[in-house]
């Protein structure tokens, strides 16, 4: 089942396991500079507005009432992330495992293949949180990303139209399965409670990290390079329960077009990356030494950046795509526990 609540999706199975609920939104984000210089993480500047496509059956193309799902708004040249939240068991104190599919366009965000369904281990085609805890773009290397980008379907930038030659989807495209019942309570049984310990489930997002044409469908395209690692499943493929499954086709319009649609004003358009580190606020390095690092798509690191597009095309897709140093750089790392504060490193005196 999936539901829409506070501009998140909620993909949940209860006839899997109680705890079986993971949470996905839509984060709007700078776009970092398609320079051909490699970034760290930008922040995140709040969720995206979620509406469910039938609300709005009259106004939207026939196509999206045959997917059915959500839409949100996206200026273009506008970049997004895409932020995971798995469901914490405050009795197993662990969060519950997803293996998330994620296309762009109906390509694979981490294969660059033509959507399928299923869950391929030999080129693995998905991410698991909550050891992934978000995707910025394209894994085009080990270690690196190109960033998500909006530009409209059928001007040739989209990573659907470089790598399939047509623009008949666009839109982002997510199928969630959970972890088996049985092999989840196998791999983490219950923990003993200790009196007077309060476990605090994760419920809070990562929130406090920090000319327009008239089509309605947008689509989403390799934008700058970013550092990003997306990790290599650490279950076994028969983990995951494959019978069990929820997708979703999250629609992507135009701004200027999303008032027409809905009655309400898309989102202010966030700064730039120069703006925003000349104000000297962070940026972010994500730092994870549990998890094994895909090598990243040949498909997708053959793909053409939309500035580089732009300049063979003789036009300019990307205002304000000057180069930034930045240099407010938060460390984040993984492995803590919830509510667990990392402990001061400096040495004993012996």
């Amino acid at each position: 089942m999936i539901e829409l609540s506070d501009d998140s999706l909620v993909f949940s199975f209860p006839e899997v396991h109680a705890s079986a609920k993971l949470e996905i939104n839509l984060q709007r984000t700078l776009r970092i500079p398609d320079d051909d210089g490699l970034y760290p993480l930008p922040p995140g500047l709040g969720e995206f507005p979620l509406q469910h496509v039938d609300d709005f059956a009259e106004r939207v193309p026939k196509a999206w009432i045959e997917h059915g799902g959500v839409m949100f708004p996206m200026y273009q040249s506008e970049a997004m992330w895409i932020y995971f939240h798995a469901s914490y068991d405050d009795e197993r104190e662990v969060s519950y495992p997803f293996a998330v599919k994620i296309a762009t366009g109906k390509i694979n965000a981490v294969t660059g293949k033509e959507w399928a369904f299923g869950l391929s281990r030999r080129e693995q085609d998905y991410v698991v949180p909550p050891e992934q805890p978000w995707l910025d773009g394209y894994c085009v290397k080990k270690g690196e990303i190109r960033q998500f980008v909006a530009m409209p379907l059928g001007s040739g930038y989209s990573a659907e139209e470089q790598l399939t030659g047509k623009a008949e989807h666009g839109g982002l495209q997510i199928v969630a399965y959970p972890m088996k019942r049985e092999v989840y309570e196998r791999r983490f049984p219950k923990c003993e409670r200790r009196r007077g310990n309060v476990m605090y489930s994760m419920q809070e997002k990562s929130e406090d990290m920090f000319s327009q044409v008239c089509e309605p469908s947008m689509a989403l395209a390799p934008g700058g390079r970013m550092k990003q690692e997306i990790y290599d499943d650490p279950y076994e493929y028969t983990d995951w329960d494959l019978g069990h499954c929820s997708r979703c086709f999250v629609h992507i319009t135009n701004s200027m077009v999303w008032h027409s649609i809905t009655g309400k004003n898309p989102p202010t358009t966030p700064p730039t990356s120069e703006e925003y580190t000349r104000a000297g606020l962070p940026w972010f390095n994500w730092y994870d030494d549990h998890n094994q690092v895909l090598q990243g798509s040949d498909k997708l690191a053959g793909m053409k950046s939309v500035a580089e597009l732009g300049k063979e095309k003789g036009d300019v897709p990307l205002p304000e795509n000057e180069s930034v140093d930045p240099h407010n750089i938060v460390q984040l790392r993984n492995g803590l526990k919830p509510g667990q504060v990392r402990e001061w490193k400096q040495p004993l005196l012996m």
